[in-house]
């Protein structure tokens, strides 16, 4: 069984047991649970239809736990202005949480 969620504004494929990255919150520190109540298709499941949204389910939530606040590699951005000794270097790097999936309800 597999649901797509929707998490500021990015949607992630997600089933039981998978570990993801998302924005971080508020409030959300280590072994925290988090439920996401944007789900937008629950499937996978043998012998019964997909359940897709108009565009959210209602009724249908994924729950994870928080594993990690972590962050992301740096993304290092240029400025440079030829014969103009202009030249410009800032880094940014994002936070994020580790959430680990463990269950769907639909």
């Amino acid at each position: 069984m597999y649901a797509i969620i929707e998490d500021s504004g990015q949607q992630i494929r997600v089933s039981q047991g998978d570990v993801i990255k998302v924005a971080l919150r508020e409030g959300a520190g280590e072994n925290t649970a988090i439920k996401f109540d944007r789900v937008l298709y629950v499937g996978g499941v043998e012998g019964q239809d997909p359940k897709i949204g108009q565009p959210l389910l209602s009724g249908a939530s994924v729950t994870g736990d928080v594993l990690s606040q972590e962050k992301t590699d740096k993304v290092v951005i240029m400025k440079f202005s030829r014969r103009k000794n202009v030249r410009r270097k800032r880094g940014h790097r994002q936070d994020y949480l580790s959430v680990k999936i463990t269950g769907i309800s639909a």
